[in-house]
């Protein structure tokens, strides 16, 4: 095909005739006079119908020609006997010269062209990341909410509207530089609607000026945005870590250049809450400010054992004891089924666990291909579990047909699944029955990593215990527990050196547990005599 032609045209008209000059025009002589076009024949369409690449607005010949130079290079692109990818680029400059768009980078038409790839894909990043979340629903659902989370919140609303063959480093350091501002308006309008309330608490409800100034008052906090949660520094490594995945993706599809943004955008270090262990010293701080030193707080051996003996006639005993001893996740252990434990080898298999979704429960696959584990019981739990078994036969046979045969080692009174959100809530209420400080239950998976490093167990052993993918992750977290495990190594160590020792005053013993009434989770109504009333049990 024929290289394209530059020409030149103005609008001068002839004053007498009114018609344009056209070459004729008087001041042609000059090649800053009028318009420069550039012209090139295009591969014809598939009906055979002919077509050009034409472009003007030029003002120099020299603009003119190296936009017909970028034309041609492109052109050159397809070799001479591949039609179809002649008339692909002869419809990539087509549709740029209709929409007056500039002409595409040759490097990467070059480098699609060559990889099979649309020639005109101008894809944003919005509509790769709905795409790349539709392929990922395979995937468990809180994995699968967490990405949702992030793309919704965050990615969308600061990326979406970019192409993505355009996004840029810059691009995602702006998008954490505002959710860093967002923090502080959020912080600061959190701290007005506190203070607000604050006083509103304190103003009586009586007289006529308390009444007009709590009516104010609320007023005021109708104004006011809800409070919010902030987007912590511990939380950008998640949102980083799903752009990062969404645009790997894109780069092993071929859909982008294999250059990933998100790998060279540097985030504020965040700080990961330690396990702290209840020390006689942190229960009294507790007690005096009702705050928890961490988020993460952690039982002594003997705390534990104050628990443990404290719901040994609750019939979910068992539950709690293989939490604190092997350190199962909440939902790991409300799926536990009977065919996962053998008696030959007394282990348990973790093969399931129960999630939530919202207040709905799913079973799905452990939280990671390392939680798929065998885990060794002592005897005293086996045989407790093998008790646990009987008193479910004893449920069964009460309920009768109304009984809901799940196959779970735990369960509600009928046989029906226990809820993780309920057992959570239970062990809250039972903790403060017993007089404990504060942990969640999922702080008594931890317990049971400290019960392991206190007895001396290696920590691959701990590691693989718990389901971690590998030991630094177990020592990441446990790494202050150790430290208070190596402390108390220490005065053992001093204890086998016999020296004088100052006489200290007795401090009265005030650990004796009181006699509680244990709370309950609301059992499931009772099948009564009628069969219409058990029924509908």
């Amino acid at each position: 095909m024929k290289n394209g032609t530059v020409s030149r045209r103005c609008a001068c008209r002839n004053p007498e005739t009114g018609k344009p000059y056209g070459a004729k025009c008087p001041k042609s002589s000059s090649s800053r006079h009028g318009i420069w076009y550039t012209i090139q024949e295009l591969v014809p369409r598939q009906d055979n119908s002919r077509r050009r690449f034409r472009r003007g607005g030029f003002t120099t010949a020299a603009d003119a020609k190296e936009e017909l130079a970028k034309v041609i290079a492109l052109m050159a692109i397809p070799e001479k006997d591949d039609p179809a990818g002649q008339l692909a680029i002869s419809d990539l400059l087509e549709a740029c010269a209709a929409a007056k768009e500039p002409l595409p980078d040759y490097e990467e038409t070059l480098r699609r062209f060559k990889t099979g790839q649309t020639l005109n894909s101008k894809i944003t990043v919005g509509e790769w990341l709905d795409r790349w979340l539709a392929g990922r629903k395979r995937l468990r659902v809180t994995g699968y909410k967490r990405y949702e989370c992030d793309v919704r919140v965050h990615l969308k609303p600061h990326l979406g509207d970019l192409r993505l063959d355009k996004l840029r480093v810059h691009h995602v350091d702006t998008m954490f530089d505002s959710i860093n501002e967002a923090n502080i308006l959020i912080q600061e309008q959190n701290a007005q609607r506190r203070a607000v309330q604050a006083e509103l608490k304190s103003v009586p409800n009586r007289g006529t000026e308390s009444r007009a100034r709590r009516k104010w008052l609320r007023a005021q906090l109708d104004q006011m945005p809800p409070f919010r949660r902030i987007t912590g520094l511990n939380t950008q490594p998640h949102i980083k870590a799903t752009g990062r995945a969404a645009l790997n993706v894109a780069i092993a599809q071929q859909v982008l250049s294999p250059f990933n943004p998100f790998e060279h955008v540097e985030l504020l270090p965040g700080t990961k809450p330690k396990a702290l262990i209840w020390t006689d010293e942190r229960i009294a701080r507790w007690r005096e400010t009702g705050r928890k030193p961490s988020p993460v707080m952690v039982w002594t051996p003997e705390q534990t054992a104050v628990f443990l003996n404290f719901v040994s006639e609750d019939r979910l005993y068992m539950f709690w004891r293989i939490v604190a001893f092997r350190g199962t996740r909440r939902g790991e252990t409300c799926g536990a089924r009977w065919e996962d434990l053998s008696a030959s080898q007394r282990s348990l298999a973790i093969a399931t666990q129960l999630v939530q979704d919202g207040w709905e429960v799913l079973e799905g696959a452990p939280k990671t291909d390392s939680g798929i584990r065998l885990l060794a019981l002592d005897n005293e739990t086996f045989d407790g579990l093998q008790a646990h078994k009987l008193r479910q036969e004893r449920e069964r046979a009460e309920w009768g047909d109304a009984w809901q045969d799940t196959g779970r080692i735990f369960t509600q009174e009928d046989g029906s699944l226990l809820h993780p959100g309920k057992v959570s809530d239970l062990f809250e209420r039972l903790v403060e029955a017993a007089g404990l400080p504060p942990i969640r239950l999922h702080d008594l998976r931890h317990v049971a990593a400290t019960l392991m490093l206190a007895a001396g167990v290696d920590i691959k052993v701990v590691s693989d215990t718990l389901g971690h993918s590998d030991t630094r992750i177990t020592r990441d977290i446990y790494q202050s527990v150790l430290d208070d495990l190596a402390r108390d190594a220490a005065e053992k160590v001093a204890q086998l050196v016999p020296h004088a020792r100052p006489q200290l005053s007795a401090v009265p013993d005030d650990s004796e547990v009181k006699t509680r009434t244990i709370p309950q989770m609301r059992p499931p109504a009772r099948p009564t005599d009628d069969p219409s009333k058990k029924k509908s049990a």
